[in-house]
């Protein structure tokens, strides 16, 4: 659509390109999109080019073929973790009983919600920004949303019922948080980037709680870096779950999946 003003795109599109921003063109079209005046769009110019990240300036981003709403500092969901809802879809029967964990922005629950149609659809997180960010875009859907940590704030009645349990936790190493690109390392909650001293810290904790949380032949689906996999694979099975890895090469993402037996 075109924004109520003229403008230069093409003089956009050199700035943004200067600053580092690999589609220059299509952040272009999207900021052009967001504004509704001359100043407006000086203001989410300059904020993109000092390094915000474009899914905040415009407050949402796409994921899995819908808009989520996303609020500044809350996790900004990315296209990786459409192979998390991919795995998670394949695995999972009719009307199943669904966690979304370390959910963030709520971008996997939805996905999952108009994916499998669950009976129980839940998310949860420890961040009060993204709970707040994830009931915003569950709205119009039979899911909860809660604030916690890992499991602790789910319904007891579901322990040892549950179909699914997907996680997107973080798993950055501690050390390697200050490699990240600035977008996420001085925008997003570190909380959601921190996963401990080998990435791998929150992701034990589910897995370790996980096979009490799941039917029998119910599946644990989580995104990992690749050089974890083996580690995080032999946590899997030392809690009683059978792990096992995909990657997607396209997505450049590596989910682990485990069955309860």
């Amino acid at each position: 659509m075109a924004p109520p003003f003229p403008t230069d795109r093409p003089a956009l599109v050199r700035r943004l390109r200067a600053a580092g921003c690999v589609y220059a063109e299509d952040e272009a079209e999207l900021l052009l999109a967001a504004a509704r005046s001359p100043a407006a769009l000086a203001d989410l110019t300059d904020r993109r080019v000092a390094g915000e990240p474009l899914e905040y300036l415009l407050g949402w981003a796409e994921f899995c073929g819908r808009r989520i709403a996303v609020d500044e500092g809350v996790f900004v969901p990315r296209a990786r973790t459409a192979l998390l809802v991919e795995v998670a879809a394949e695995l999972t029967g009719t009307a199943p009983a669904v966690v979304d964990l370390c959910c963030g922005s709520g971008a996997t629950t939805v996905a999952l919600a108009h994916r499998l149609a669950p009976r129980w659809l839940a998310a949860a997180d420890i961040d009060p920004a993204a709970v707040a960010c994830a009931r915003r875009n569950v709205v119009g859907l039979d899911a909860e949303v809660y604030e916690g940590d890992l499991f602790a704030p789910l319904p007891r009645q579901w322990r040892g019922r549950l179909d699914l349990v997907v996680a997107n936790a973080p798993y950055v190493p501690t050390d390697a948080v200050a490699l990240m690109p600035p977008e996420a390392r001085l925008h997003e909650a570190p909380v959601a980037l921190d996963g401990g001293p080998d990435g791998l810290s929150v992701l034990r904790r589910v897995g370790a709680d996980a096979a009490g949380w799941l039917t029998p032949g119910g599946h644990l689906v989580v995104e990992a870096g690749t050089t974890q996999v083996d580690t995080l694979c032999e946590a899997f099975s030392a809690a009683g779950l059978a792990p096992t890895v995909r990657h997607d090469e396209d997505l450049d993402a590596t989910a682990v999946f485990a069955r309860r037996p």
